[in-house]
């Protein structure tokens, strides 16, 4: 699978789009397996498809292992998390968590993400210095220990409805910073996804997959 940007840049991973690409292959009857798996430029991905009448519902993905060292974040020498990444935003202080699952995700907590004017400060935290390849940008708001909201200005996209690195970036920073538990339903614009961190350190996501409309491109 590779996955291009509305601006022409390509991704490393797109976690909502291998799920599109699960649903594809098993609907278009290119695999008959329920367990797939998928390459990547963030590495091989195993999918496991729930399907019922010949068409998948919904996808699990082992997204892997959350990194919090990274040449694509800024890191704090002697920390092995840094939570303390502060961007002064004209007189708006943000304090990100930031790691990557794949590819690059600054996160930061507030109070109400619908109030957040994500399309002013969303653009100027991705092209931060201290991130050489850009950042994807997640605002949460945390209702419980097994509920965030979350709001994501994608790299090279803007705001957009969902974002499945996002969304596994968000539930384990809120791990991190002693928010939630283990297993987070991450509420999005477009949806909900479920995220589990698992024991073996690998991040699990899981959400359905919808075909919309087919055409044909000469």
């Amino acid at each position: 699978m590779r996955i291009f940007n509305s601006d022409g840049s390509e991704a490393e991973m797109c976690g909502n789009g291998i799920r599109c690409v699960g649903k594809y292959v098993y609907d278009h009857h290119l695999t008959d397996k329920q367990i797939v798996t998928i390459e990547t430029l963030a590495g091989i991905k195993k999918l496991k498809l729930f399907c019922d009448n010949g068409k998948c519902q919904m996808v699990q993905v082992d997204m892997g292992e959350p990194k919090f060292i990274s040449e694509d974040l800024p890191n704090v020498e002697g920390e092995k998390i840094n939570r303390n990444f502060d961007v002064t935003i004209g007189d708006k202080l943000f304090r990100f968590t930031v790691l990557s699952m794949g590819n690059p995700h600054a996160i930061t907590f507030v109070e109400d993400v619908n109030k957040i004017p994500i399309e002013t400060y969303g653009p100027i935290i991705e092209n931060h210095s201290a991130f050489p390849n850009k950042t994807n940008v997640e605002f949460v708001q945390i209702k419980d220990r097994d509920h965030i909201k979350m709001r994501v200005w994608e790299r090279g996209v803007g705001e957009t409805m969902a974002c499945g690195t996002g969304a596994c970036a968000s539930a384990i920073a809120s791990g991190v910073n002693g928010y939630t538990n283990e297993n987070v339903t991450v509420e999005l614009p477009g949806g909900n996804l479920n995220i589990q961190w698992g024991s073996n350190n690998h991040v699990y996501m899981e959400g359905p997959a919808v075909e919309v409309f087919d055409g044909q491109i000469n």
